[in-house]
């Protein structure tokens, strides 16, 4: 096995190869992306015997933007019999074995791409998980308890119902959920659909160890672009205070918790209350990334806030760029002002045009 597969939203798969590519030279590793546009999924294929498994292990999953899954995969396995799909694929397994322990294992993922064309095999990848994960146990595999201390994730990735391929991930370095996407459910006093991305963020950017600590009822936010209240709803629902910034009118049940003050004002011209340690920032507004860029650093040189979650909208074309230009210039705003922080960007399931971005200043 010497590739990686990266799943991905449908139409963003040249911005992960980018993406990956630049980090594996970066690593001194080469090789070259195959690209399927609207596949859902990218197959990076590394020159050298061993270098893919390097990159799962190295790549740290949680600094890369576009992918929501990665892992080591086979030669794509074709023209699988109807009848017995199962041992060529127990068979690849077997030559995997001989690089890596396998009994590290307690789950296998029967996967396929996030894409309309690729949702009618959803069914046939649930139906097919049975059968194929008694097989792997009689072969010694999937019989670790489930633990941390568990080594790796299998995974199948099928591109029809003859044609997969046969991977594994590190459970230390990927994403914990099937297809990489969590499923979340809207909540039905939520005052929009928007308030998935900031729950997703949270879930994303916040080890839930800490959540409680670090959104709890003692501190105050802003909300940026507030109307009506989707984000907002978030922080409310966690027991901060929120200042909801937006000349639109906020939802009505935002109001009667008692935990908002309404500021209809322009959010790239509004400043927090004087004496008033703002902890958290978050802003969805519709605006030129670079602009929103720019606000987001005011907030934290000016020492306004101490974390901070935003969207940044992305053009047409050079998306990748887009971003990778953002976050540069708040790096080197952050550095030039000598705060000490950590950044994260992800485009996040419940994210179409746009990459989610979350800031932590460092004391």
């Amino acid at each position: 096995m010497n590739k990686l597969a990266f799943y991905c939203r449908s139409g963003f798969e040249k911005e992960i190869a980018a993406e990956v590519t630049e980090k594996a030279n970066a690593l001194g590793v080469f090789g070259f992306a195959r690209v399927m546009e609207n596949s859902g999924y990218v197959i990076f294929e590394c020159y050298q015997q061993g270098d893919a498994d390097r990159l799962a292990r190295e790549i740290p999953f949680n600094q890369l933007i576009f992918a929501r899954q990665m892992l080591v995969v086979s030669e794509l396995l074709t023209d699988l019999s109807p009848q017995d799909r199962i041992s060529p694929i127990v068979k690849q397994y077997q030559q995997t074995a001989a690089q890596i322990n396998l009994k590290q294992s307690s789950e296998i993922w029967v996967e396929t791409a996030d894409t309309n064309e690729a949702k009618a095999l959803s069914v046939f990848c649930r139906k097919f998980t049975v059968p194929l994960r008694q097989a792997l146990k009689k072969q010694g595999w999937l019989n670790a308890p489930r633990n941390k201390s568990v080594m790796v994730t299998l995974h199948i990735l099928f591109i029809n119902t003859t044609s997969c391929y046969v991977g594994y991930s590190y459970n230390h370095n990927h994403s914990d959920y099937f297809m990489g996407i969590p499923r979340l459910k809207f909540p039905a006093d939520a005052p929009s659909r928007s308030t998935l991305k900031l729950e997703e963020a949270i879930l994303t950017f916040i080890p839930k160890k800490q959540e409680t600590m670090r959104l709890q009822e003692t501190m105050y936010a802003v909300d940026l672009g507030a109307c009506p209240g989707g984000w907002t709803y978030q922080l409310v629902k966690r027991g901060l205070f929120v200042y909801a910034v937006d000349h639109g009118k906020m939802a009505e049940s935002l109001h009667e918790t008692g935990r908002i003050e309404h500021c209809p004002e322009d959010g790239f011209k509004f400043q927090p209350p004087k004496r008033r340690k703002i902890d958290w920032l978050v802003c969805d507004m519709v605006e030129q990334p670079m602009r929103i860029a720019n606000l987001i650093a005011k907030w934290l040189v000016n020492g306004w806030c101490n974390e901070t979650i935003f969207n940044l909208k992305l053009p047409m074309k050079k998306r990748y760029l887009e971003v990778q230009k953002c976050l540069q210039y708040l790096e080197e705003q952050l550095i030039k002002h000598s705060i000490n922080y950590q950044i994260q960007a992800k485009h996040l399931y419940h994210d179409r045009e746009e990459v989610t971005v979350h800031i932590a200043v460092k004391n």
